[in-house]
Order: structure tokens, then C-alpha cells, then sequence
């Protein structure tokens, strides 16, 4: 059995050879203005207490952390951006806070820079170490993750782009170790754009990425992560991109992937070491993943590639915010690198349909770089597929297509609907499926004014949450209402409140604030809204496509009692769903009939008041769409609607 605790730098015999790298130093990175940031120190903790408590840290050897050098880093990022990097933790809060805001999806802090600088170190380590073949594989457990940084700027959580620092360092700087050809497979849930745009010309590294990608909808939402992005000049092929168009992406669709693209590549470039920029937010329950690999499926993931670069593999953290499934996921990998062993378990699942038309997508338009693609995958393979994806692609506002509560289902439940045709489920003999909808009858019939204050003013964008679809500057489609009738009436009103624009970056809409309303009257601000008289039925389909569910929901969010609770004195609210857009609040009567609308909850606004949520402008899309909205329904001059919404988004909110 290897020994535990500090390195002492010989070659080992024996069993698979395994280093692990952790450092509690890469902890003092921490967002201190945002108590529930996800990118948290926490998750790395939680990974290194899980191999502590199972023993697994006794069968490897622990490496000790180390800070990059700047001319490291240099070699993919810009002077400018080492010095910024470098820098920053030395700044005042007040200063760090104000740059952070100028990028997408940053914090900084006291100890930013240093974390920063023993991640990138770390990964250096990692892979020279196994390079050198003092070790068959290791796992680097860093934060921040890199995937995201590019040359000249941090983003998506991610200072320094660890996996194309340390990659580039064995390709330029030791070259005595032979490693002329690297597999970087990112496996992250987010598309790997900054290691990407590093290596697009370079035809030493062959650069894979699987991630949700809905037509450049999901984060980092751009065309980069989309299939025809392949490379160019020298690096020509040597990019490989394999978009989702769904969430609900599992085992079987991973394994599909690997089999179909990745494996066959892979034996035709025969890599000399293979990097893995190891995100698990892939895995079952992650917040802001919406996919469910199992620790299983990865460790199946990971097997399949230690058949390559004679079992050469660095695993280095990326994403993971669901402090149980990255534990669970990351040991069941570190098991894998420990045992050569057959990998005991099975999945009975299908892949989707779109992961078929994908795959065969990818396949075609990197055929003529991988002969080995060329050839059609037979029709009866590809016939073998699991029902769609009860989550609809998410027409949400909201950063996270899944809610919160489904992090706590477990395996077998979340595998249910794909393993089991529905013939198979059994219903109580006095119910009846469609029984399960009762509520849609009884709402059907009564009426409610939605009070709009933002993108749905424009009637041609609200009617996407009523008939489907999307209108110019949306980033992906609305699923639309079960019942698809107009609105019975449409009116305009002014209300004493106060609209405000604040988040990153949407979904719907991609970089840029989106609008929200402070539920509290107040004379000072006045908020044109936009009602239009729809079902509570209908109402509640938007409520579920603001807040990223699917609309085959068996309760509504709004019933005819929380309604009448709230309806007691106007502005009162009542917070029906952990989302961005899940509390309802009453605005009065127009004609008799209650007015509701949706915003935040008020833990939400609060963050906005302290600096902990960000107050962000909309973009010209979402700006767009808003005075389209004020204008066509004749409530203010272009002018006019310009100055309401640059008034918005310079205003803080009322307190």
C-alpha cells in the first residue's frame, strides 16, 4: 500500500500509481458579498473530506501545491492580464467589487490572487508529474476552475485557465518528457471556451467538449461551443465540440458520445497524455447543471480513456456545485485511477433523440478530418432511444434551468422516467393519469390580470409564453401554455413601485440585467405595466416557464387560496417557488379582477440592496424588447422609453 501525506519525490513500484493535490490555501478565494455564490471554497472541502473518510487519500501519495510562474502563465494569457490577476487581491474591497462587476460571473477577493496562482501551479504539477512517469495518473482538486478565462480576461468563475497553462508547459517547456500530443476532453457542463480559443490553431492538442449548449442559449452563451466550430489553419479538426440541446443528459448519453465520437478519435490520434478539465456539474442534482450523471457514469467516462496514452491521465476540478454529487463523482474517479480493474454496474437507460441527431451531426462535420466518422451508425442503434426530457428547454430569466429541490432526488428516482416506458407506470385503480391535471380544469375559468413590467410589455414576447416560440434577441424558445387562447383584454397601468435591472446574465437573453420589481408602494418611482386578462391556468404555465420547469406539473404554484391571501391589501406577496421569478405579488383590482405580477423573493432583494446579488443594465436585446413593449402600446416616445429604462438601470432600489 503507497504511503500517505508528503511526497518524497521517488519513483514508486507496485499498484497504479496515484497523486492527489489539495491545498486549503486555494480556500481563502471566497465570494464575501454573496453568501450563497456556488462557486464556493466548500467544494473542494467536501471533495478531500469524502477521499479522507473513505481512505482512498491512503492509497495515494499527496503532492504539495505550488504557485506558477508568471512566465507559465504568460504562455497562454497576456502580461496584461498576469499583472490585473496579480494585483487584485491588493486592491481595496470597494475597488475589487466595482472591476469584478466589469466582467461576467467574477469575484475577487483577499485571497484571489493567490488561489488563483496555486490552481494554475497545481495543474502544472499534476501533469508533469505524470508526464514524467513518477505517477500513472493524479487529480489536481483545484479552485478557481479555468476552462473559462481567456487571453485577456477572467470570467465564469475562472481567473486562470489552469488545464491550457499546464498543457502548454509540457508542450513548450519540457519537451525531454516526450509528450508531442495531448487529449484535453473537457467534461464540464459549461462549454470550455477559453481552452478552446488557446489551442484553435494547434495540432498538438486535440480539444473535446460535451456540454448543454441549446443553440448558444446556455452559459457562456455564444456560437463557440457549437459543432461547426472545429479549428482552423494547423488546428484544423483538432476541435470537437458536442452541444446538448437539452438538459436531463445522463449516463447513456455520455456513454453514447464516447463510443460514437470521442473513442474512435481518440484511437486514431493516439495522445501521449490525456488532460481532463474534470467539471462535475454534469452530475445528478447540480444547480445550475440540469443534467444527471452518476458517480457510476463518470467513472465509466474515465475508464474508457485510460485505454489510451498508456493510462497517462491528469484529472484537473472545473465545475460542481452540488457539494454531494462533486464528493461522490471526484472519489468515484479516484477509484478508477487507483484499480485496474473491470468497473462493476450497468445503466439500462437509452440516450435521447437529440443526443442521436447530435452525435450524427458532430460526426458529419468532422468526417472529412477523422475518416473514422465517416461511416453512418446503423439505424437500428440509433433507434434505441429514451422518452424526451420532461424538462422543456428553459424560456427562464433565471440562471438555473432545475430547481433547487431536485437536488435532493436520488438516483433511481431521477432515472425513472428514462429506464421505464410510460406503459410501465402503474397509477392508483381510482385515478387516472390525466387526473393528475384536475387543476387545470378548475382554473381554467378564472381569470386574473398578469401585470408585465419587462420583456413580456412587448405583446409579440409575451405571447411566446402563451403559443411558443421566441422573438429577435432571445437566445433560445419559449415552450408556450397548454391552452394557447389570446388574452381575453389588454390594458396599461402605472403603479407606485419600482422596477430595477440586476443579475449577470440570463438564459433567455445571455449577458446583461434583467427587470425586477421591489414589492413595496412607494410615491418616489412609477412603473408602467402592461396586464393582459389571462386564466390562472395560463398563469401559471408562465410561472412555470419564468422559473425553468416543465409545464407537465401535476400542482399549480398559484392555487385559488394563496390568491385570495394575498389579495387581502395590495403589494402583499407570496414567494411560490425557489426561482427568480417565484413570488407573486397583488397590485389590486382592474374591472373586479385580481392583478398579479411576479418578481424576486424578498431574501432576493435584499441581496440586490446589499451589493450581495448584482444590479446590472439590460443589453441591447432585452433594452430593445422593452421599448418595443412602451412604445407600440402607445405609453412612451422612443425618447422617452430610452430615458425610463436608463433611469432604471442607474437607479439603486428603494429602501
Amino acid at each position: 500500500m503507497m504511503e500517505s501525506g508528503k511526497d518524497n519525490g521517488t519513483k514508486l513500484t507496485g499498484q497504479r500509481r496515484v497523486g492527489l493535490l489539495y491545498d486549503e490555501r486555494m480556500c481563502k478565494h471566497e465570494n464575501l458579498h454573496d453568501g450563497y455564490h456556488p462557486e464556493t471554497p466548500n467544494r473542494i472541502r467536501s471533495i478531500w473530506n469524502k477521499l479522507q473518510s473513505t481512505g482512498i487519500t491512503q492509497r495515494c501519495v499527496i503532492l504539495d501545491a505550488k504557485e506558477a510562474e508568471d512566465k507559465n502563465i504568460l504562455s497562454v494569457h497576456s502580461k496584461k492580464h498576469v499583472n490585473f490577476i496579480k494585483k487584485i487581491s491588493s486592491e481595496s474591497d470597494s475597488r475589487r467589487l466595482k472591476t469584478a462587476s466589469k466582467f461576467d460571473s467574477i469575484y475577487f477577493n483577499e485571497g484571489s490572487s493567490e488561489a488563483a496562482y496555486l490552481a494554475a501551479g497545481s495543474a502544472i504539477e499534476v501533469v508533469e508529474r505524470v508526464a514524467s512517469r513518477e505517477f500513472n495518473s493524479a487529480f489536481a482538486i483545484v479552485r478557481p476552475p479555468g476552462h473559462h478565462a481567456e487571453r485577456e480576461e477572467p470570467m465564469g468563475f475562472c481567473l486562470f485557465n489552469n488545464v491550457a497553462i499546464a498543457a502548454t508547459y509540457l508542450l513548450e517547456e519540457r519537451p525531454e518528457l516526450g509528450i508531442k500530443k495531448i487529449l484535453i476532453v473537457d467534461w464540464d457542463i459549461h462549454h470550455g471556451n477559453g481552452t478552446q480559443k488557446m489551442f484553435w490553431n494547434d495540432s498538438r492538442v486535440l480539444f473535446f467538449s460535451v456540454h448543454r449548449h441549446e443553440n448558444g442559449g446556455f452559459y457562456p452563451a455564444s456560437d463557440d461551443g457549437f459543432y461547426t466550430m472545429v479549428g482552423e489553419g494547423a488546428g484544423a479538426g483538432y476541435n470537437i465540440n458536442v452541444p446538448w440541446e437539452n438538459g436531463r443528459c445522463g449516463d447513456a448519453d455520455y456513454f453514447a458520445v464516447w463510443d460514437h465520437i470521442l473513442l474512435p478519435v481518440a484511437k486514431e490520434f493516439n495522445p501521449d497524455m490525456i488532460i481532463v478539465s474534470a467539471g462535475f456539474d454534469a452530475a445528478i442534482g447540480d444547480p445550475l447543471g440540469g443534467c444527471r450523471v452518476s458517480p457510476f457514469g463518470y467513472s465509466v467516462l474515465l475508464k474508457k480513456l485510460m485505454n489510451f496514452a498508456e493510462g497517462r491521465i491528469a484529472l484537473i476540478l472545473e465545475g460542481g456545485y452540488n457539494l454531494d454529487s462533486i464528493a461522490k463523482s471526484a472519489h468515484a474517479c479516484v477509484e478508477v485511477l487507483l484499480e485496474d480493474e473491470p468497473i462493476v454496474g450497468s445503466s439500462e437507460a437509452y440516450p435521447f433523440e437529440s443526443t442521436w441527431r447530435v452525435i450524427q451531426a458532430v460526426r458529419q462535420e468532422l468526417s472529412c478530418f477523422w475518416p473514422t466518422l465517416a461511416n453512418e451508425l446503423p439505424q437500428k442503434l440509433i433507434s434505441q432511444i429514451a422518452p424526451p426530457p420532461h424538462t422543456l428547454i428553459s424560456s427562464s430569466d433565471s440562471e438555473t434551468e432545475d430547481d433547487k429541490g431536485r437536488q435532493n432526488s436520488d438516483l433511481a428516482e431521477l432515472l425513472q422516467d428514462v429506464i421505464k416506458p410510460l406503459s410501465e407506470l402503474k397509477v392508483d385503480a381510482d385515478h387516472k393519469i390525466g387526473d393528475m391535471n384536475y387543476w387545470r380544469t378548475e382554473l381554467s375559468d378564472i381569470y386574473i390580470w398578469y401585470a408585465s413590467y419587462g420583456s413580456n410589455m412587448w405583446n409579440s414576447r409575451f405571447l411566446c409564453y402563451i403559443a411558443g416560440g421566441q422573438v429577435e434577441g432571445m437566445k433560445i424558445p419559449c415552450s408556450g401554455s397548454l391552452d394557447k387562447a389570446l388574452p381575453k383584454a389588454i390594458v396599461w397601468k402605472t403603479f407606485p413601485c419600482h422596477t430595477f435591472f440586476g443579475r449577470e446574465a440570463s438564459h433567455t437573453w445571455g449577458p446583461g440585467g434583467v427587470a425586477f420589481l421591489n414589492p413595496v408602494e412607494t410615491s418616489q418611482y412609477k412603473t408602467h405595466m402592461c396586464l393582459y386578462q389571462i386564466s390562472m391556468e395560463q398563469f401559471n404555465d408562465i410561472l412555470f416557464q419564468e422559473n425553468g420547469l416543465s409545464i407537465d406539473t401535476g400542482s399549480p404554484l398559484l392555487d385559488i387560496a394563496t390568491l385570495n391571501a394575498i389579495s387581502e391589501k395590495e403589494f402583499n406577496s407570496q414567494e411560490v417557488k425557489d426561482g427568480w421569478y417565484g413570488n407573486v405579488v397583488y397590485l389590486g383590482k382592474e374591472q373586479d379582477i385580481p392583478i398579479v405580477t411576479i418578481t424576486c423573493s424578498l431574501a432576493d432583494i435584499e441581496g440586490f440592496k446589499s451589493g450581495k446579488l448584482p444590479l446590472r443594465a439590460p443589453n441591447e436585446a432585452y433594452t430593445k424588447t422593452l421599448i418595443k413593449g412602451l412604445v407600440e402600446g402607445k405609453q412612451l416616445s422612443e425618447g422617452e422609453a430610452i430615458a425610463y429604462i436608463e433611469a432604471a438601470s442607474k437607479s439603486l432600489i428603494c429602501r
